[in-house]
């Protein structure tokens, strides 16, 4: 695949939503507001290239007329207008397994593209604060949400989740009673659900965000309890990964997340691409 790139142009269309398009839900709160984390001078930084992939949306994708579009690239461009180095701004977009390579050889300095966060990684790279969470969630058919107000009340043996997974062992962890049926596809499992083989269905919040919205659920289910968020199950969270020998871009990027944040320019952009949130 070759890479995409682009030079970030600010426009009117990137702009604040229209407030009959608002909605009372928001980003989850990832940073203490009464925080303070000084901006550094960035003069001396010649070039900030973003590095992401292509093929994770709605972080990162192409649109329709071959764009490249998505959560992660808004949020770039707002970083970069956050830090008034918009001139200085530039996006590349090429295959996921290459993004290491590319900033390990200085052809970029973040990578934003959802990569997981290992303590190997931070040995050798910077990563910036984590600004979004992927969380587990329970769906359960529409008919049975007065019976079932919470987890505990699912009878054993009657909820579904993707065998061998972390969502599986996460589910085993927490929720000990629930003695989980396994499936071998999650396309099985939420048929399963839709037929009333099983009384639930727990798996990757952002997916089943997506599954309740398609065609493919019918409108047949919506969400039990939660969202259930673990670090050891789940990993750490979204974050950016940066070159080590330039820190003072992850603290940059750390002082505009906390103003994006702050200002609700953050939760602007995640209702953009996740209007009923995860």
């Amino acid at each position: 695949m070759r890479a995409f790139f682009l030079t970030f142009v600010v426009s009117a269309s990137c702009g604040p939503l229209a407030a009959q398009e608002r909605s009372s839900l928001s980003m989850p709160l990832m940073f203490d507001q009464r925080e303070r984390i000084p901006a550094p001078d960035l003069a001396t930084v010649p070039r900030i290239r973003f590095l992401t992939s292509v093929d994770f949306p709605p972080f990162n994708f192409l649109d329709q007329s071959g764009k490249l579009s998505g959560f992660h690239v808004d949020l770039a461009r707002e970083i970069c207008t956050e830090l008034k180095v918009v001139e200085r701004c530039q996006i590349e977009a090429m295959p996921f397994k290459e993004l290491q390579g590319a900033l390990d050889k200085g052809d970029g300095e973040v990578v934003l593209a959802g990569m997981r966060i290992t303590p190997e990684l931070r040995e050798t790279h910077g990563f910036s604060r984590v600004f979004m969470q992927l969380p587990a969630r329970f769906v359960i058919a529409r008919s049975s949400a007065g019976q079932l107000t919470t987890p505990e009340k699912l009878a054993p043996g009657k909820t579904g989740v993707l065998e061998g997974t972390a969502h599986a062992a996460m589910l085993t962890t927490f929720f000990p009673l629930i003695q989980p049926k396994p499936y071998s596809s999650r396309q099985a499992m939420l048929e399963a659900l839709k037929k009333g083989e099983i009384q639930a269905a727990f798996s990757d919040g952002l997916q089943l965000s997506f599954w309740l919205e398609s065609a493919d659920s019918a409108d047949c289910c919506t969400y039990l309890g939660g969202p259930y968020y673990s670090a050891v199950f789940l990993g750490e969270g979204i974050a950016m990964m940066t070159r080590k020998d330039m820190p003072q871009i992850t603290r940059a990027i750390d002082s505009a997340l906390l103003a994006l944040s702050r200002s609700g320019r953050l939760s602007e952009i995640y209702l953009r691409y996740f209007p009923n949130g995860l």
